[in-house]
């Protein structure tokens, strides 16, 4: 690859696009909401959120110095990330407490490179972290689902236009920024009859009750959804 072509690339990573008409990212916005609000849609939709999930145990995992031996995401979209370390103490929790925050902070920090203009440099970050996570998914649905949703992600940077790839971009941030509040809401719901779940390791870990993790939740995601919001949206505020 010579230097021109280097340069030519370089120069399409970073382009700046502008925000498509206030009207059209309100629009992604509802799209959003009803993907994620409709069971029926959500049931699928979920994936996206169980991958965001599931790397965010591995990445903060990695970073504390853990061992990751491997990330399993199931059909039913729930998944695993298997550790290995410490079973208490910073880095046992944070892996754990990272696992339902993830998607609002990567949520949030699309909601920045979009308000940036960055669309097209968010895309291929996406394409290499999803390439990254895949190199540790060790069952078969999972590396369906993984491959599944980069195709998509490489389909949009490499073919569409770039009025689309706006469209798209914004409304899967913000299917990232809602979506991340529907997960805290059913583990609260759920939390009589569902053992295991993030909050409850995280009570038996710190001896903090699985209340007042959920709580922790509900607060970063729903001030992630408005933080974002400002951003993607800066003309209502």
């Amino acid at each position: 690859m010579n230097l021109d072509a280097i340069t030519d690339l370089w120069d399409k990573l970073t382009a700046v696009q502008a925000a498509p008409d206030v009207a059209i990212v309100a629009a992604t916005a509802i799209a959003a909401l009803a993907v994620v609000f409709v069971n029926t849609t959500w049931r699928l939709a979920r994936n996206v959120i169980t991958i965001a999930h599931e790397g965010g145990h591995a990445l903060v995992a990695l970073m504390c110095g853990r061992r990751l031996h491997g990330i399993r995401l199931h059909g039913d979209t729930s998944g695993v990330t298997i550790t290995q370390g410490q079973r208490r103490g910073l880095g046992a929790t944070l892996t754990l407490l990272a696992g339902y925050l993830f998607p609002a902070i990567v949520g949030l920090f699309s909601a920045w490179l979009v308000w940036q203009g960055r669309i097209v440099a968010l895309l291929w970050v996406t394409i290499v972290l999803l390439a990254a996570m895949a190199l540790f998914i060790r069952n078969l649905y999972g590396a369906l689902a993984i491959v599944a949703t980069g195709f998509g992600v490489f389909a949009v940077a490499w073919w569409a236009a770039p009025d689309v790839q706006a469209i798209i971009t914004y409304a899967t941030t913000w299917f990232l920024l809602i979506g991340s509040v529907r997960p805290v809401w059913e583990v609260w719901a759920q939390r009589s009859r569902r053992g295991g779940s993030d909050p409850e390791q995280l009570a038996e870990m710190t001896r903090i009750p699985a209340v007042m993790w959920v709580l922790l939740f509900a607060v970063v995601n729903v001030g992630s959804l408005a933080l974002g919001t400002s951003m993607l949206l800066p003309d209502l505020w």
